[in-house]
């Protein structure tokens, strides 16, 4: 892929100019006559939905989404240094047409190697029909079902080193010892103990003080690629079938990691604890059915619940209670902390976690 340092840092700096020569790496035939910024939303990232006007009717879409790092140079900065945004541009530029699940289609990835910017232009859900779920509600017990599949399809086609080499030889493993969670986790403690469960505080202060054991504890077992990422508010609809929206956590790692946290994670508490144990039996059984390598329930039961502990530094953006938030994202992000604390509770993730590592 190339990288550019001449990348547009606001929704409104992409011109015709820029985005004809972009679209041309995946498009040879491309040609932009005009682009009008319909809607714009700063959070995390800048996202906008853009109109586009080619000279001829073509295959390329009229409206498209976009998405920048944010526009705050102490946040971009910030968010950058994570990698998120180049893994993604990676995974829509190179690997997104092979993974055996559904994703937004990609028209342009690009990104900066030294700053770390980048620039995503994909598919526009809302116009081809797809929706987003509700993040409160959920997915459904029939959707999560469906998403098994998917995870056992990818899971077991890049346990296959030399595929996964191939394909996505530059997928990585995590980078250990971040104190990106950490920071925020202990604001947390400090600030707001009395909004956290015990069990959900107790793991959060394990986390603190033993990152590097939990995390060597969460990469054990069998390499492949994992989504990573897979929350309810990373998750979009297809007719009934789910899809995969945000991939800037892609990376290396044992496959109950992804699993586990898409059963805790989106789905809601009351049809996770009726069905977890069935999906899981789904997964296992999809993935024998395509010929991965067997794994006996008992064995994916306990991992399940280890990687429960990592609902924890996954919170942790949540537990520092931003007071800035809308309604909607408020609403969010109580059922995501609620999804955590439930499962960490449920799963006695703590207990588990003494049984495999004695932490």
């Amino acid at each position: 892929m190339n990288t550019l340092s001449a990348l547009p840092m606001d929704p409104g700096d992409v011109t015709p100019e820029w985005l004809t020569g972009a679209l041309r790496e995946r498009f040879p035939a491309a040609s932009v006559t005009s682009v009008e910024v319909l809607e714009t939303r700063h959070g995390t990232n800048s996202h906008a939905r853009l109109r586009i006007g080619y000279p001829v009717a073509c295959d390329l879409p009229e409206i498209a989404f976009l998405k920048l790092p944010p526009l705050d140079p102490v946040r971009r900065k910030a968010v950058n240094a994570t990698g998120m945004g180049r893994r993604e541009a990676l995974f829509y530029g190179t690997l997104a047409e092979h993974v055996p699940m559904r994703v937004p289609r990609p028209y342009v990835a690009r990104f900066d190697e030294a700053s770390g910017d980048f620039v995503l232009l994909i598919e526009d859900l809302g116009t081809t029909g797809c929706a987003i779920p509700d993040t409160v509600a959920a997915l459904s017990f029939e959707q999560a079902s469906l998403a098994m599949r998917d995870y056992a399809a990818l899971h077991v086609r890049y346990e296959d080193e030399e595929l996964r080499a191939r394909e996505a030889g530059w997928v990585e493993r995590m980078p250990r010892g971040s104190d990106f969670g950490t920071t925020m986790l202990q604001y947390g403690l400090d600030h707001h103990r009395d909004r956290l469960t015990d069990a959900f505080a107790e793991l959060a202060k394990l986390y603190i003080e033993q990152q590097s054991a939990l995390e060597e504890v969460w990469e054990r077992g069998s390499v492949t690629v994992l989504q990573g990422d897979g929350h309810i508010g990373n998750l979009f609809e297809d007719r009934g079938r789910p899809g995969f929206l945000d991939w800037g956590l892609i990376h290396l790692g044992t496959p109950l990691r992804d699993v586990g946290y898409f059963i805790c994670m989106a789905l809601s508490p009351a049809n996770r604890r009726k069905h977890e144990r069935e999906l899981l039996e789904r997964y296992l059984e999809a993935r024998r059915e395509i010929g991965g390598e067997p794994i006996a329930f008992d064995d994916a039961w306990l991992l399940h619940r280890v990687h429960a502990a990592y609902d924890v530094p996954a919170a942790c953006p949540i537990v520092t209670f931003p007071e800035n938030l809308s309604p909607a994202q408020a609403r969010s992000s109580a059922a995501f902390l609620e999804r955590a604390e439930c499962a960490i509770e449920d799963l006695e993730a703590r207990a588990a976690l003494r049984e495999v590592a004695g932490i």
